[in-house]
């Protein structure tokens, strides 16, 4: 180890180098071990912990009623009808309560059992944290017939707690407005909150949400404003997110239960697609990376099913095992569970590590689903019979997926005939474009840059793997042709669940350019959807990103401006006319890549310094799994319904 006078003779290591960080200071320092980054996420996650609080006041039986509002200046009012945060002194820290919970790390009332029995805010930083993060926040309390009230700057209180009036109600108000130091972006997506509200909905029966956006107006000049109630819970949830599937059950199997003060609830519904969607979550927080409680899940419905299928002889003609994966293909489960002491693995709560969780989940989802599968024989048979087509499939397309990758090892390197490859073969610093057509993807190997970018042309509509069984994916050409280009392969893991090895991937920017036409939004949605279901993990990643060729170009004599929207046009033919109708400024509009010369589309769409790339990125994946099936699957209704609801956001080609 290289001492530190080594590097630096005149630098010291003493007591003077020892920084401590006190209170809040520590979170502005290192955001990211308390809200997990500063980026999109971590700036909603600040909301989430907000409502958090309101949540647990409703599971402790004193809310039945939180309003979100989102305001012009992206700031955040949360409102709920619970007690109400005490406000009376502390006696350890001699200030009043409401300062303690706002201001001191690991204090609030979820560690005292007699105060909340379930709750998400477990650590005690929440809020706190929140108001660490914030420029401005301001708490309301309404309590004991009077309204309370205090400021804080950066987690600093500007006053004291004091009195600004009398209330017949009890509840807690937040308003803050997060730090734009702090954070990458302080603008709040109305969609990302909307999917949380609905969530939060579905797994509290019974709870009134609403969500107000006064960034933006209806109609009618209002407010945009969506209400959250259900009544039906979590079985309502999967008829929501199966929405656009077809279902084989009548009605969603639903499994309730409490041991050792464990609350477990299950819904889980079967459809005929081709993808397993588990969405779980402890004490109303959802569980990305799942944990104990989808393992007792999963154990639970591969021990079932296995001995039902044996006992009836259904499995007697199969030459080869079922695997777990078998029974979940085409399975949308949702798992609930109330824990009183969960132990989250990190302060975002991604994954649950409760040992005893895994057995009382197990023991009742085996207990009603059991008693479920014999009362309901023909539905049961329904089941296994997809099951059974489940595993035929999965036995195909591995064959398939070793026959591409053993003609890659035969053939060299395996790249396809049509690739154009870079120059650099480090991947962090290399592209490749999917390009639509032979015709714009020449042309975009004669415009790029072939040290770093790589061009593979993509003949029509590649196959809607939506409505696809696996193995003929690994049929299809151009998806063929998409996994040897980027190197990557799918390998089965120790439950014989899909996943796509990273290790050789060729580069770290996938972007995909299509014309600016109807039939090129449909190629993009299309590849997205291939991306989405089979190679995820390159969109968790950020490795995806789609190209935005320009829509006109506005010129007159020697000056002209690519424009990229209705606004940008008439602001060009606006600055190069010299008068109202000026005949001597053109409009060119670009219906497709192959109008555009090389230079053209190296200037407009491949060069790094003046291109424009959007990333794609998955702020929900239970919603984008929805829409993906509306959108791409059999069903017509819902797709027809979405259409007409999103209209006014479609691009008409004309």
């Amino acid at each position: 180890m290289t001492k530190n006078n080594e590097l630096n003779p005149k630098a010291g290591y003493d007591a003077g180098n020892i920084t401590a960080l006190e209170g809040l200071e520590a979170v502005r320092k290192r955001p990211g071990m308390y809200i997990g980054g500063t980026d999109t996420r971590g700036l909603h996650h600040l909301v989430w912990e907000v409502v958090d609080n309101s949540i647990d006041e409703h599971l402790a039986g004193y809310c039945s009623r939180i309003d979100m509002t989102i305001h012009e200046d992206n700031s955040i009012t949360t409102v709920d009808d619970g007690r109400g945060i005490p406000v009376g002194m502390h006696q350890k820290l001699q200030k009043s309560a409401l300062e303690v919970v706002m201001t001191v790390l690991h204090a609030g009332g979820k560690f005292d059992k007699d105060t909340y029995k379930v709750s998400g805010g477990l650590h005690g930083v929440g809020v706190s944290c929140v108001n660490a993060l914030s420029s401005h926040l301001r708490a309301t309390v309404h309590r004991d017939g009077k309204v309370y009230q205090q400021d804080y700057s950066e987690g600093i209180p500007q006053n004291k707690v004091h009195e600004v009036g009398t209330t017949d109600h009890t509840g807690t108000t937040i308003m803050f407005k997060p730090d734009a130091t702090i954070f990458e972006s302080t603008v709040y997506k109305f969609e990302t909150l909307a999917s949380r509200m609905q969530e939060l909905a579905f797994l509290n029966s019974g709870l009134h949400l609403s969500l107000t956006d006064e960034r933006q107006t209806d109609d009618e000049g209002k407010f945009v404003r969506k209400d959250y109630f259900s009544e039906g819970g979590l079985a309502e949830m999967v008829k929501y997110l199966d929405e656009g599937k077809q279902d084989l059950l009548e009605e969603a199997i639903y499994v309730k239960s409490k041991e050792d003060n464990v609350e477990v609830e299950v819904a889980m519904q079967y459809n005929t697609t081709y993808q397993e969607n588990i969405y779980s979550f402890v004490n109303n927080i959802k569980t990305r990376e799942g944990g104990t409680h989808v393992n007792g899940f999963r154990r639970a419905v591969n021990r079932l099913f296995t001995k039902y299928g044996d006992e009836n002889g259904l499995f007697k003609k199969l030459k080869f095992k079922v695997s777990g994966e078998d029974f979940r293909e085409g399975l949308t489960a949702v798992i609930s569970v109330k824990v009183p002491e969960p132990q989250f693995k990190g302060q975002t709560k991604g994954e649950l590590g409760n040992s005893e969780v895994t057995g009382i989940v197990s023991r009742a989802v085996g207990e009603s689903v059991g008693h479920w599968l014999e009362e309901n024989p023909i539905q049961a048979k329904r089941i296994i019979d997809k099951v059974i087509i489940a595993a035929t499939a999965r036995h195909a397309a591995r064959k398939a997926r070793e026959m591409v990758q053993r003609k890659n090892v035969l053939t060299g390197t395996g790249l396809p005939g049509k690739l154009a490859d870079c120059a650099n073969k480090d991947p962090e610093s290399s592209e490749i474009f999917l390009v639509e057509g032979d015709s714009a993807g020449g042309t975009a190997k004669m415009g790029r840059s072939r040290a770093f970018q790589a061009i593979l042309p993509l003949r029509g509509k590649i196959l809607n793997v939506e409505k696809a069984m696996e193995h003929k994916i690994y049929e299809n050409e151009e998806i063929k042709n998409m996994f040897t280009a980027l190197g990557v392969s799918i390998v089965e893991g120790e439950h014989g669940e899909r996943i796509l090895n990273l290790d050789k991937l060729r580069y770290h920017k996938i972007i995909i350019m299509c014309d600016a036409d109807i039939d090129g939004s449909h190629i993009v949605t299309l590849i997205l959807t291939f991306f989405f279901r089979y190679m995820h993990a390159l969109v968790a990643g950020g490795y995806i990103y789609i190209a935005q060729p320009p829509l006109y170009r506005v010129s007159r004599a020697k000056q002209f401006q690519y424009c990229w929207n209705e606004e940008e046009r008439r602001e060009a033919i606006a600055r190069f006319s010299r008068h109202e109708n000026d005949g001597s400024v053109k409009v060119q509009r670009y219906k497709g890549l192959g109008e555009m010369n090389e230079n053209q589309l190296w200037e407009t769409t491949m060069d790094p310094d003046t291109r424009m790339l959007q990333q794609v990125a998955i702020e929900e994946s239970s919603e984008a799994d929805r829409v993906f099936s509306m959108l791409m699957g059999d069903e017509v209704p819902p797709r027809r319904a979405f259409i007409e609801a999103n209209a006014k956001y479609a691009k008409v080609d004309v």
